[in-house]
């Protein structure tokens, strides 16, 4: 027997958690279920354990729409945040609709039916679920698996080596050696926290990486709270610093020799006179080709400053008994080797998926408003922006799925499946060059050149396109509800 919900949300992340907050409020005469593969919600704010965790957003963005902020720090520490979607899901009883250890390992859609057979490993058993919609929020990367490069020489290396994704709190790192490979948002957060109790930490690095330093707390938002009621406190510093983020971001875009110099010297202020930025601070490509690393109060900087962590740019030749041989010739001691070298990127939550029996290959889809794919029905999925909050995004989709579910049932239509009208050129699904996106470019779906199939990385844009405008362009509504149903 199949248990049936009208909709199915993959994932208690914070994209399913926003997810079932707008199903219950906009679409309260529905059934839904958040299936959850760990024992607790929270996605990447429980998977991760590492020293510092921490978010590289303002919370004032991060944080839901419905639900304000409230903690001190706009960059928050990972436990606060997770306390924050722990509170969220109780007080709107969204951790009711939770079933943990459900790992979704397939999904057919039968046109027949109009519905999605959704296969489960659920304690040792083999389940199976139906629904009328299903709406995957199970992030983008994998979390069994992070990204590890098969270094030569890591078996004679005598101490610990540890991938972030993995850490236990049995890692030791007092008093001790550590070399931290990487140089992205897990590096530089790693770096200045292990500091604070290692004899020494160096982040070793390829090449460089935008770093920009950033009060932990935000002045303003800390102002608005003490002389207007809190959720306007919150809106406001919600929409100054998402449009503050967007003028930024294409101001450098637009004048990226400008930006890429403006950025180089904000860090060049904060190191001592002398420190090489041109080799350790100054990236080779423009600005937003890549993520910006956030760092809060310029702990990165202090650290170094301080001398009790440096930046060494250069390649491994091997790890040995006592560290890693650089390609320069040089050599880092190390008692501890953290590799934070990156995530495995695994889109849909590496469920197969198959419609009316034939198996989908995502290549050859297209995104429809970066949510929804070219033929695949009743399916849609969360996935936010490169260059802003994730949460922005995740929320806009949820409340435009809540704004689809409702036309069909006004329609008396039990699918809806986006198909182009007119021909779309396809390009890659997402416009970065950063290694763990180009290492599954081939696998992704693709976007369109033009609107609805242009995936847009701008929270305004799909603000108006989203939740105020047309919301059948280039969909087909079919497959209409039995008269007996609509009958009744």
């Amino acid at each position: 027997m199949r248990e049936h919900f009208d909709v199915l949300v993959v994932g208690a992340g914070i994209s399913g958690i926003g997810a079932g907050y707008h199903l219950q409020t906009h679409c309260p005469g529905r059934t839904y279920a958040i299936l959850e593969s760990r024992e607790r919600l929270g996605g990447t704010w429980d998977l991760f354990r590492y020293p510092g965790i921490r978010s590289d957003s303002d919370m004032f963005t991060l944080g839901f729409s419905f639900r304000p902020w409230t903690g001190e720090k706009a960059i928050a520490d990972g436990d606060a945040i997770l306390r924050y979607l722990e509170d969220t899901a109780r007080e709107f009883g969204i951790d009711r609709h939770i079933r943990y250890r459900h790992r979704v390992t397939a999904a057919a859609w039968s046109s027949e039916e109009a519905l999605w057979t959704v296969t489960v490993e659920a304690e040792g058993r083999t389940r199976q679920f139906s629904c009328s919609f299903l709406f995957l929020c199970a992030g983008y990367y994998d979390y069994a698996r992070g990204h590890m490069p098969d270094f030569a020489g890591q078996a004679d290396f005598r101490g610990r080596i540890v991938h972030p994704q993995f850490w236990t709190p049995d890692i030791d790192y007092a008093d001790k050696q550590v070399v931290v490979i990487g140089s992205g948002a897990t590096a530089v957060t790693l770096v200045p926290e292990l500091a604070k109790q290692a004899a020494h930490v160096t982040m070793l690095q390829r090449s460089p990486t935008y770093i920009v330093a950033r009060p932990s707390l935000d002045g303003i938002a800390n102002w608005l709270r003490r002389h207007l009621p809190e959720s306007t406190a919150y809106a406001v510093t919600r929409w100054k610093n998402v449009l503050l983020n967007q003028y930024f971001f294409r101001l450098a875009r637009r004048h990226p020799e400008k930006a890429k110099a403006r950025l180089v010297d904000m860090v060049r202020c904060e190191l001592q006179h002398g420190y090489d930025v041109a080799t350790h601070f100054t990236p080779r490509y423009d600005p937003w080709d890549q993520r910006l690393c956030l760092i809060p109060d310029g702990d990165l900087f202090v650290a170094i400053r301080e001398g009790r962590a440096d930046v060494v740019t250069d390649h491994v030749a091997r790890f040995t008994a006592d560290g890693i041989a650089l390609k320069s010739g040089k050599t880092l001691p190390a008692d501890l080797i953290v590799a934070a070298t990156g995530l495995e990127v695994q889109l849909m939550g590496g469920i197969p998926v198959t419609v009316d029996g034939a198996a989908i290959h995502w290549p050859d889809r297209i995104a429809y408003k970066g949510m929804m794919f070219s033929g695949v029905p009743n399916f849609a999925i969360a996935f936010g922006y490169t260059n802003a909050s994730w949460t922005l995004k995740a929320d806009l989709t949820a409340s435009h799925v809540v704004r689809l579910l409702n036309r069909m049932a006004r329609r008396g239509m039990r699918q809806v499946t986006p198909e182009p009208q007119a021909p779309v050129t396809p390009t890659p699904f997402v416009d970065f060059t950063s290694g763990y996106i180009q290492r599954v470019a081939e696998i992704l779906p693709r976007q369109g050149h033009r609107a609805p199939w242009r995936v847009h990385q701008s929270y305004t844009r799909d603000l108006l396109a989203l939740r105020f405008g047309r919301i059948d362009d280039e969909l087909v509504f079919s497959n209409p509800e039995p008269a007996r149903r609509r009958a009744a």
